[in-house]
């Protein structure tokens, strides 16, 4: 429009280290981060995330460059998700439930220059540094972030707290130059073959951060617990949320009902988060172990669909869900189940139903739909008509990072194609009723069939498998497999699964085995679905038979 200019006073790159600015100055006394007896303020998380930053150049750090970590959620994890991005670098989070073979493959497709690598975790990473230098010239640089309150008595890795000290205060941020350039970098599976990487962009991480504020209806200066893993879409945008916040995080290395009930007590926690797993785990903890609330506590929840019933029972303890549903793909949320004042008066059952959706849009992103995903049309809102979830807008991936095939094919048709089918209600809400990938999704955690299939095969005595999820009352599904051994071999379920823990994660280990010939179509392939109601009719493994995953 004539008389319009657009400049630096008008225009500014978005990025979410902006919210760090701010709170540093309006909340600079406030405490930002508890990790038991460590403590921090905002202007203290400021100070050493610039002195983070400013040591990661010092180290060769550039544009672009990648950094990952390979930690619990320590605050450690907190800084480098603004320090990273401070540098100008990319920030790749790693699952810690991954196993040295796979951390070899994410550290190898990455290309990371450094490792931060939590005390913990140390021997994960050595094992994977093991298995790349038979075939990668130069490792990456590995950090290590020691006990806190510990000095590191060999000097054979660097350590956290040396390399902050090398940092300086007045290090030039590295701000985007365009905000579509990459913040982070997210693994969404465990598949060996083509490990997909989400690259993440400074404009998308500010809008779903405070899209993800305003569902959780997060005021100022809550106080955060962090039960959802920070390795998992940047815990779901709320790292960065809470600095915009001004809250308080509230760190802890694991999960447990005792634990969360204990630091709700402690800190008057406002918010915390986490898969129906963890939902399950607070309403089945012993009674000796819960704690009245102390005033209204927000909980997200997402992951796989949560059964009504677990819902319910969270409500009845007294907290206020947040029912979300999105992929690494959309930055974690991409729709919530807005709750409608006439719902209240609806009998339990029915208000179960009702939460259970994954319901509508979130504020900052364009358009949900469920659509054919052959003609791209929607379909009817009629709750029975199924179709693919899609997304569409600012909060959806640039892409899969070095794979632009599996890039464009999730974009055909200009918009993202979740896998996921679902039907869409006639007051526009959605519902996922399953995964057209046969994807299960363990204790919030994805694992793909295909991956624990190509073990099972691997079995000297294995002739045909094929995998389905089976219902678990504590961590919602787990891997079932059904089995044909060859002629003459013989294999117990026990020799089975063991095989499987040795080769895999454990949460990707089969729980169930079956041994039976596999149903097939008439060209060949396996009827999952059929496998899939066998497995159903088996009835949810009961949390007494819970094992160490």
């Amino acid at each position: 429009m004539e008389g319009t200019i657009r400049c630096s006073a008008n225009y500014v790159p978005l990025t979410p280290i902006s919210f760090l600015d701010r709170t540093a100055v309006v909340y600079r006394d406030r405490t930002s981060i508890v990790y038991g007896d460590v403590k921090y303020t905002w202007q203290e998380t400021y100070q050493r995330c610039v002195k983070l930053a400013s040591a990661l150049a010092h180290l060769g750090i550039s544009r672009g460059d990648v950094v990952a970590a390979f930690a619990p959620n320590v605050p450690a994890m907190i800084e480098l998700h603004f320090a990273v991005p401070m540098a100008g670098a990319v920030f790749c989070t790693l699952n810690i439930r991954h196993d040295s073979a796979m951390v070899a493959v994410l550290l190898r497709h990455s290309e990371a220059k450094i490792v931060f690598v939590d005390y913990q975790f140390l021997h994960i990473v050595q094992g994977a540094f093991e298995i790349l230098s038979k075939t990668v010239a130069k490792l990456p640089l590995l950090v290590l972030i020691a006990k806190y309150g510990e000095q590191v008595s060999t000097s054979k890795n660097l350590d956290y707290d040396s390399l902050l000290e090398m940092g300086n205060l007045d290090f030039e941020v590295r701000r985007p130059n365009d905000e579509w350039d990459p913040i982070t970098l997210n693994y969404t599976s465990g598949t060996t073959s083509s490990p997909k990487g989400v690259v993440y962009t400074h404009r998308g991480a500010y809008l779903n951060t405070l899209a993800t504020i305003l569902l959780n209806e997060m005021n100022l200066m809550p106080t955060y617990l962090w039960s959802v893993p920070m390795f998992h879409c940047n815990g779901w945008c709320l790292v960065w949320g809470v600095a915009a916040q001004g809250g308080t995080n509230i760190c802890i290395r694991s999960v447990t009902a005792k634990g969360i009930f204990d630091n709700i007590a402690r800190y008057k926690v406002t918010h915390l988060g986490g898969a129906p797993t963890v939902l399950n785990m607070i309403i089945n903890a012993p009674p000796s172990d819960q704690k009245p609330l102390p005033g209204k506590v927000g909980v997200m929840t997402g992951g796989s669909p949560p059964p009504p019933q677990v819902l319910y029972k969270m409500e009845e303890l007294g907290f206020t869900l947040f029912h979300v549903y999105g992929l690494t793909e959309t930055y974690g949320p991409g729709t919530v189940c807005v709750w409608k004042p006439e719902w209240d008066s609806l009998p339990d059952d029915e208000r179960a139903q009702f939460m259970a959706r994954q319901g509508v849009p979130l504020v900052l992103i364009e358009g949900v739909d469920i659509k054919d995903p052959v003609t791209m049309k929607s379909v009817p809102w009629d709750g029975k008509t199924m179709g693919e979830a899609m997304f569409r807008g600012n909060t959806v991936m640039n892409g899969y990072f070095k794979n632009l095939e599996a890039t464009q094919k999730s974009f055909n048709g200009g918009w993202f194609r979740s896998g996921d089918l679902g039907v869409r209600h006639p007051d526009g809400y959605i519902e996922i009723k399953d995964r057209s990938k046969d994807i299960i999704i363990s204790g919030g955690e994805n694992v793909s069939t295909i991956e624990v299939e190509s073990v099972l095969f691997s079995h000297p005595s294995v002739l045909e498998a094929a995998v389905v999820g089976r219902p678990d009352e504590h961590w919602g599904e787990t891997p079932c497999a059904f089995v044909m051994l060859k002629d003459g071999c013989k294999a117990s379920a026990g020799e089975i699964i063991k095989y499987c823990r040795d080769r895999l994660p454990h949460y990707m280990a089969p729980r169930t085995v079956v041994f039976e010939d596999l149903p097939k179509t008439s060209t060949g392939k396996t009827q999952k679905y059929v496998l899939k109601e066998k497995a159903k009719a088996m009835g949810s493994i009961s949390k007494k038979a819970t094992s160490k995953l």
